[in-house]
């Protein structure tokens, strides 16, 4: 009898706990709401919830922040300028790349395959808590876009909703939870007992754009059938047109040339993250082989070979790629996408345009031989908000930081020839840092919160100004091994772990610092590295590695409240570690040499070593 009742309890606690676990959101059942994801775990987000309606109003002129004409038709605010020179206060900050990233959420895609030069013309009014104030001056205010369009106004109630049962889709196609981000608008359906059936990816001027639009990106020349194309010229001189567009089709091009000599883009975010105005574009699940071409642009916000999507993937080799314009990169990758590259020729010139460059979405990059140039302002040879791998190519960056990474996302090379030579004036994050390699999380919603990876794997890294490694803000593992590293700035650091200032939004002053695991092997470091009382390092030499350096906790700049950990070294046996200068750290476990060389090491405990 007593086993009975014990049995009927756990029953009735078992329901009572399934019946709490949906409670939340038997409010919305048998109904459909929208909102804004504000965070994102598995498959569960967070969302402001709102509603979508069309915008009546007129747009308000620019003010002296904006920019009523820029040679180009173009009304929008226009992004930083590319040499920095100036701040008004109102434009926001570009990404370290210069990938026009103003920490808000994308503008509405061109919505029509229309000619009328109004549309999409006002920057996005977006807003994200930790990102700086961008769009059109004045920020999130609604009823400030373009008439007609559809823009997202919050009611201030928000939900927690599991998307693990529900169909996922964006333009009618069905999609991944991971292929979300936060900032995305998504109208939720749920069944009579209050669970989410499906989610829809939608427009809003003020949220991310879906790709409901995006099948009504312009082209000069389409290729609509699957097949094998060679020995033939695309050229395109228009706005927001593509020189040659693939979309789902299986296609050989051999021996082509693409050339995007003008034609302006009347949105960046549209360039950036869905390929409007790059010379060639790949999307729609296209598999496209491209051999022996030679592609061009000089078009701003003109990308060489751009591939976009889920599913789609360009395999492009023994080509060149040149771009003139700022905000063009040479090969990008976005929402998902796919690029394999074998020796290639890779030059851009404008600002903000990388060599190798992914925006929002990510997805997969491998590359293998060839060279990679970059000499624009903003414009590092690898800007990655995917998982790139790159191998035995030459990497350049002349007037900008040789690689970042943006939060959960990666850079992997193996036998690659590295070098950056940042300004310390021109360029938008140098008020933060100078730096050859920038780790961190920008929170703009273009790469999710997560692990950053950097793995180097032989070569060279050289830099000519600034720290080797910055991070802030992200979580992140790195390795290093065997890697030739040379800083020709006597003054820099090996390795900056730290908060900022937040002046970028780059998360909270005084709780955005780093946490780092550096992994060493078979390695030569030398250099001093500092560390912040608001982050970590875990820093660990193996297989015979050898620093010349010193280890120091140095105050958060903002006042940050301290975390714990914040140095802890370990040297595995056969390794060495030679001081340069008396040294600060949590802890150390030493199964290797230590050449005091009459320096001192504190520990936390206030134990000093010497």
């Amino acid at each position: 009898m007593k086993k009975a009742i014990s049995i009927i309890c756990t029953l009735l606690l078992l329901a009572f706990t399934l019946s709490s676990c949906t409670k939340a959101n038997t409010e919305y059942a048998g109904k459909t709401v929208t909102g804004k994801i504000t965070s994102i775990d598995k498959s569960t987000v967070t969302l402001a919830l709102g509603e979508i309606s069309e915008n009546t109003e007129m747009p308000s002129p620019p003010s002296d922040g904006g920019q009523s004409d820029n040679g180009q038709g173009d009304s929008k605010a226009p992004p930083e300028k590319p040499d920095n020179d100036s701040q008004n206060g109102e434009t926001p900050p570009e990404k370290p790349d210069g990938d026009s990233q103003n920490g808000e959420t994308p503008p509405e895609k061109p919505s029509g395959d229309s000619s009328d030069s109004s549309a999409d013309k006002n920057a996005p009014n977006g807003d994200t808590d930790n990102a700086p104030s961008g769009g059109a001056p004045g920020g999130n205010v609604p009823g400030t876009g373009a008439p007609g369009k559809a823009v997202f106004t919050e009611s201030g109630e928000t939900a927690e909703v599991s998307l693990k049962k529900a169909t996922v889709t964006e333009a009618s196609q069905n999609i991944e939870i991971s292929a979300l981000s936060v900032g995305d608008i998504i109208t939720v359906t749920f069944d009579d007992k209050g669970k989410a059936t499906s989610a829809e990816k939608v427009n809003s001027e003020n949220g991310n754009s879906s790709s409901a639009a995006d099948s009504t990106a312009k082209s000069a020349n389409t290729i609509d059938s699957d097949g094998t194309y060679s020995d033939t010229a695309y050229y395109s001189v228009g706005d927001d047109e593509n020189a040659l567009l693939i979309d789902g089709k299986t296609v050989t091009l051999e021996n082509i040339t693409v050339n995007k000599s003008a034609g302006a883009s009347s949105n960046t975010e549209n360039g950036d993250f869905y390929g409007i105005n790059a010379a060639v574009l790949v999307k729609g699940g296209a598999v496209v082989d491209i051999k022996n071409a030679t592609v061009s642009s000089s078009a701003q916000n003109g990308n060489g070979v751009f591939c976009y999507g889920s599913g789609t993937t360009v395999n492009i080799s023994d080509s060149t790629i040149t771009t003139t314009a700022d905000n063009s990169g040479g090969i990008q990758t976005t929402g998902g996408g796919t690029t394999n590259a074998e020796n290639l020729t890779v030059s851009t010139a404008g600002n903000s345009s990388a060599a190798i460059r992914s925006d929002r979405g990510g997805g997969t990059v491998n590359v293998t031989g060839g060279t990679y140039k970059s000499s624009g302002y903003n414009s590092p040879a690898v800007y990655s908000t995917a998982a790139i791998t790159v191998k035995d190519a030459v990497l350049t960056a002349e007037n900008s930081e040789a690689l970042v990474i943006e939060g959960e996302n990666s850079i992997s090379l193996t036998n690659c020839t590295v070098s950056g030579n940042m300004s310390d004036t021109k360029g938008t994050s140098s008020d933060e840092n100078v730096h050859n390699v920038m780790i961190y999380q920008s929170m703009s919603g273009d790469a999710n919160v997560g692990t950053s990876s950097f793995a180097m794997d032989g070569g060279t890294l050289t830099s000519y100004n600034g720290d080797m490694f910055y991070i802030t803000n992200t979580v992140c593992k790195m390795s290093l091994s065997g890697v030739t590293l040379t800083n020709n700035d006597p003054d820099a650091l090996l390795m900056n772990v730290t908060g900022n200032s937040a002046s970028h939004g780059w998360g909270t002053a005084g709780k955005n610092g780093a946490d780092v695991t550096f992994t060493a092997n078979a390695q030569v470091l030398e250099g001093k590295i500092r560390v912040d009382t608001i982050s970590k390092l875990n820093m660990t030499l193996s297989g015979g590695s050898i620093f010349t350096g010193s280890v120091n906790i140095e105050n958060n700049n903002e006042g940050g409240e301290a975390v714990a950990n914040n140095a802890v070294i370990t040297i595995d046996s056969g390794c060495t570690w030679n001081l340069t200068a008396d040294c600060t750290v949590t802890s150390l476990t030493n199964n290797g040499t230590i050449n005091f060389n009459g320096h001192t090491i504190t520990l936390a405990d206030g134990t000093v070593l010497s």
